[in-house]
């Protein structure tokens, strides 16, 4: 029989309150290891034309909605080239226009052999010319338009800023780093599982995180196929619900992987009184009614593992508070 510590005791004929029975259950075999928080979002923007920082709204920790303008540079020279490209795209219109109307003239004389064909062609020739330029300035005003559109730097998705690289006033160049930002929305972690027991992680595909008294059911495991020749183990990466519990990238966490069953002793996680640092339930039987101490174990759905102080067949109270009241109402009756 397991031993615990008796609280407080009262033989009484019957109670009052609900019972479950202490059994056995098939509960899941964990192996469980560190693992680090990373956002599945996360990207530094860099820099795609030259310019100066004019505006930069948002610093770290601020919250960015999808689309918003987090950096604006000073735009003279780009709106300068747009200008020049506009005023060549002009310029070639007209050229085509010179040149298509030249040679729907020959057309006509040709037909009425008024021309020679080789001035037929040398018109053919001088549209077609006309065109290709009128194609590369068009090219050139969107290549314009780009280049002025990039001075305007904006969320590619919604997140907070993690760094700033830039500063207000800086000059920037096309690959520079600007700003880092993630979003707290979509979340993973990242844990490395010893050689021996890829296997059987890697069979069972089940991983659960645990952040603080809370069971989280990892919606996906992604296994690295390349183990690290200096630790001997294999990168796991663990989707997370999300919607979850507050947790941020860089978090230690966690990670029990199911590697295969075994039985644990399960009572309701009702049941369990705490007070302080001492966990307790109050046992029931048919004379009497015990407060006692036991030490537990994880959560595994509305149940709890109990390590130490039951044994299999014995009852505990559902209802812990009528339990109490009750058994201190036998105690004063005495």
């Amino acid at each position: 029989m397991v031993t615990g510590l008796l609280l407080s005791t009262q033989a009484v004929p019957a109670v009052p309150f609900p019972t479950a029975d202490v059994v056995y259950e098939v509960a899941p075999r964990e192996r469980i290891w560190d693992g680090r928080i990373e956002a599945v979002n996360q990207a530094t923007v860099s820099a795609q034309t030259s310019g100066r920082i004019a505006e930069l709204p948002f610093d770290v920790n601020d919250f960015v909605d999808a689309g918003e303008v987090v950096m604006r540079f000073t735009d003279t020279e780009q709106r300068a080239a747009m200008t020049r490209a506009e005023a060549a795209l002009e310029e070639a219109r007209a050229r085509y226009a010179e040149a298509d109307q030249e040679f729907k003239r020959f057309e006509r004389m040709l037909e009425n052999q008024t021309v020679s064909r080789a001035r037929f062609d040398q018109a053919k020739a001088n549209r077609e010319a006309a065109q290709a330029r009128l194609n590369a300035a068009r090219s050139g005003v969107a290549t314009a338009k780009e280049q002025l559109e990039y001075t305007v730097v904006r969320a590619p998705y919604a997140g907070i800023v993690a760094k700033r690289h830039v500063e207000l006033g800086e000059l920037v160049s096309p690959g520079q780093p600007l700003i880092t930002g993630l979003s707290l929305q979509s979340l993973r972690v990242n844990v490395d599982v010893p050689q021996s027991m890829f296997h059987a992680v890697r069979t069972i595909g089940k991983a659960v995180v645990y952040i603080d008294d809370e069971r989280i059911a990892g919606t996906e495991l992604t296994f690295f196929p390349v183990a690290d020749t200096a630790a001997n183990t294999f990168r796991v990466r663990v989707e997370l619900p999300d919607g979850g519990p507050a947790l941020y990238p860089g978090m230690i966490v966690k990670v029990g992987f199911i590697v295969g069953e075994t039985k644990r002793l399960l009572i309701p996680a009702v049941a369990v009184v705490r007070r302080s640092e001492l966990s307790a339930v109050y046992v029931a039987s048919d004379d009497r009614v015990t407060l006692r101490q036991v030490r537990l174990g994880r959560l595994y759905g509305d149940s709890i593992e109990v390590l130490s102080g039951l044994s299999e067949g014995e009852s505990v109270a559902t209802d812990p508070v009528s339990a109490g009241i009750y058994l201190k109402e036998a105690t004063g009756a005495q």
